[in-house]
């Protein structure tokens, strides 16, 4: 079992930045891709950013290309969504998501507990 606990979240106005931190337990040596899912009350979880653990490539949705950055740190067990010119439709409880592979880029098979992002306009 993969733990997960995401930290970072908090309130901003529109155009503002804020970044989102994951950090993963130590049984996540054979985790291949970690990421970013968030989810509106009411609507169904999206998928937002993908790393690979190995070689560090990113993949982004459409809607976040160009304002987030996806990143893994040097020892491979900590992730980060640096989200800039952030939106109102960007608030959403964000989830990381840790995956061995078969599912990634847009899936994962670990979730964490969630971090609250919310744009004021």
């Amino acid at each position: 079992q993969v733990g997960l606990v995401e930290s970072g979240g908090g309130s901003v106005q529109t155009g503002g930045s804020l970044r989102l931190s994951c950090a993963a337990s130590r049984y996540a040596y054979n985790i291949k891709c970690m990421g970013w899912h968030r989810q509106v009350p009411g609507k169904g979880r999206e998928w937002v950013a993908t790393v690979y653990m190995g070689d560090r490539s990113t993949v982004y949705a459409d809607f976040v290309k160009g304002r987030f950055t996806v990143s893994r740190d040097d020892f491979g067990n900590t992730v980060y969504l640096r989200m800039n010119n952030l939106k109102p439709e960007d608030t959403a409880m964000y989830y990381c998501a840790a995956g061995y592979g078969g599912k990634c880029p847009t899936d994962f098979d670990y979730l964490g507990q969630g971090t609250q992002v919310t744009v004021s306009s």
